[in-house]
């Protein structure tokens, strides 16, 4: 079985490739094509994304690369990737997915009406400015194969160049992960 992460706005970064390495995951994909961005805050790294690829060229570059798989995957998203990992769910190519990690996926409250064809573990944060996260995780606990948790911390917790990295957090769900997708 293989491990994909797909990234946040951030893209490819030291700590990505470090976390890559403690999962075991095979493949990042990120917006940019692999280029590292070094970004300076998140307001730049939004702000290149949303103008340079957007989150639907996003999904569609994930769906290429699940529909070229040929084994059984998990699937670990971080914000924007998790958003995409929602969207590309109820895809053909979910008979692939085994299952997927799902971190603080804000865009997934404008695609409530997603049926998830595979196993998606929504982890959420302890808000958002944008929405209710109470609200929103409501919503989805009642969907087949969606598991919802809300978290202490704040959206961006896992990303060590986020303003709300937490290291608790970090350490804690990346056991979770690394117990889930051995």
């Amino acid at each position: 079985m293989s491990i994909i992460i797909v990234s946040d706005v951030f893209g490819i970064t030291p700590a990505l490739l470090t976390l890559k390495d403690k999962l075991g995951a095979n493949t990042i994909i990120d917006p940019y094509e692999g280029k590292s961005m070094d970004f300076i805050n998140e307001a730049e790294a939004y702000s290149c994304f949303i103008t340079t690829v957007g989150l639907d060229r996003y999904v569609s570059k994930v769906v290429g690369r699940v529909e070229s798989l040929d084994s059984q995957t998990t699937l670990i998203g971080f914000s924007v990737g998790a958003s995409a990992i929602w969207r590309l769910s109820t895809n053909k190519v979910n008979h692939i997915i085994k299952q997927a990690f799902c971190f603080y996926g804000s865009q997934i409250r404008n695609y409530t009406n997603i049926e998830p064809c595979c196993k998606i573990n929504l982890v959420f944060p302890k808000n958002e400015s944008h929405f209710d996260v109470s609200k929103l995780k409501e919503v989805l606990t009642t969907k087949h194969n969606v598991i919802t948790t809300q978290v202490e911390y704040l959206h961006g917790f896992m990303n060590y160049y986020s303003s709300n990295f937490n290291q608790v957090g970090y350490e804690q769900h990346v056991a979770l992960l690394c117990s889930n997708t051995s």
